[in-house]
């Protein structure tokens, strides 16, 4: 048994959700967010190094000695499988080790709103699940790609281009193929164009980190297939603006009238601590194409797009802002106003929602 599997057995005891594993730190776990030292010695660089390069293969070895870094998952039978990071830092060696769960979740497991489930009606054009690291967004792409494989009315071929795979989806109704960058194909670009000849119904980009892979994500949705992709960005409009920006500056009034007619919706989603102390709840911004938006975009006033989602124009079309939805779980005693302060684009409107609250509430 490899010795950083005690560690690794710890976290996925006590629930938590990361590993750290750094030289010149103790070990550290993540539980509902918050960082908690394990009671054990600070580790050596070499004690460090020792332990994590006992679960690597040697191809895995070599490509961390040439490029310093170096992305995979572990599975530990019969515990858990971990999404792992190893890099060099200024103290010598380190990692992160991830849990990821065992089953796949479902739209309801993640309590994602309903209207999520209507972007899968689409044939094709753009769904963005967008957030900081951290805050579920792989999980939401898995429930996604788990609604179409369980759904005998879809019979899809889902593409998934991640890295690393995390989720295991098993064939139900659906033909899923999944590769691994760096595994299974040099980068997310170069998977994109060979999907765009392998007949996809849907494609799942796990992240859409530069221009090439935008562009090529446009150009699956334009030709027919829907995509998924994730963004680092904390709001719906700035995802919006991310995409947009990554084309030069003369060719940018062409993307925002394209993205205008692609664009199906947008979750940007963050992880809020549940107010029992218990776990965490993904709270919600949520983007559907409407007139009023696709107007917004191509006449370059993504920055309304904000007050839009808070006024109550879009009611009934399950369109939400982030603060609405805070607000919403704190009325209903699931997050306390502190917590949801502190995710809050608004924290002032927030705290006046909540003031203006009958006090039997």
């Amino acid at each position: 048994m490899a010795r950083i599997e005690s560690f690794l057995r710890l976290v996925a005891d006590q629930g938590a959700s990361d590993l750290h594993f750094d030289s010149g730190s103790v070990p550290i776990i993540r539980h509902d967010g918050d960082l908690i030292p394990l009671p054990f010695r600070k580790l050596s660089e070499s004690e460090t190094r020792r332990f994590i390069v006992e679960i690597l293969t040697d191809e895995e070895r070599d490509q961390l000695d040439e490029k310093h870094e170096l992305d995979f998952v572990y599975s530990l039978e019969n515990v858990a499988r971990f999404r792992v990071n190893v890099f060099n830092h200024s103290r010598g060696i380190g990692a992160v080790f991830r849990v990821i769960p065992k089953k796949v979740p479902s739209i309801e497991d993640l309590g994602l709103p309903d209207v999520v489930r209507r972007f899968l009606d689409w044939q094709n054009g753009l769904v963005l699940v967008c957030g900081p690291t951290g805050s579920g967004k792989t999980s939401t792409l898995a429930a996604l790609v788990n609604e179409i494989n369980h759904d005998p009315g879809r019979n899809k071929h889902v593409i998934t281009i991640e890295d690393p795979i995390e989720f295991i989806h098993e064939p139900k109704h659906s033909v899923i193929t999944q590769r691994q960058v760096g595994l299974h194909t040099a980068g997310f670009a170069s998977a994109l164009r060979s999907a765009l000849r392998e007949s996809p119904d849907v494609l799942v980009v796990g992240e859409m980190r530069d221009l090439e892979t935008i562009g090529l994500a446009l150009t699956a949705a334009e030709t027919g297939t829907l995509v998924f992709g994730t963004l680092h960005t904390n709001s719906a409009a700035k995802a919006v603006d991310r995409i947009i920006d990554a084309f030069a500056e003369e060719t940018r009034d062409q993307m925002r009238g394209i993205i205008s007619v692609l664009l199906r919706g947008i979750v940007a989603q963050h992880l809020a601590k549940k107010a029992t102390g218990e776990g965490r709840i993904a709270v919600c911004e949520v983007l559907a194409q409407s007139y009023a938006i696709a107007h917004m975009i191509r006449e370059n006033k993504v920055h309304q797009i904000q007050a839009y989602l808070q006024s109550p124009e879009h009611e009934g079309s399950g369109m939400q802002s982030l603060d609405s939805c805070i607000f919403r779980y704190i009325r209903e005693g699931m997050v306390t106003v502190d917590e949801g302060a502190k995710l809050a684009h608004d924290p002032d409107w927030l705290k006046k929602q909540v003031a203006a609250l009958p006090e039997d509430v």
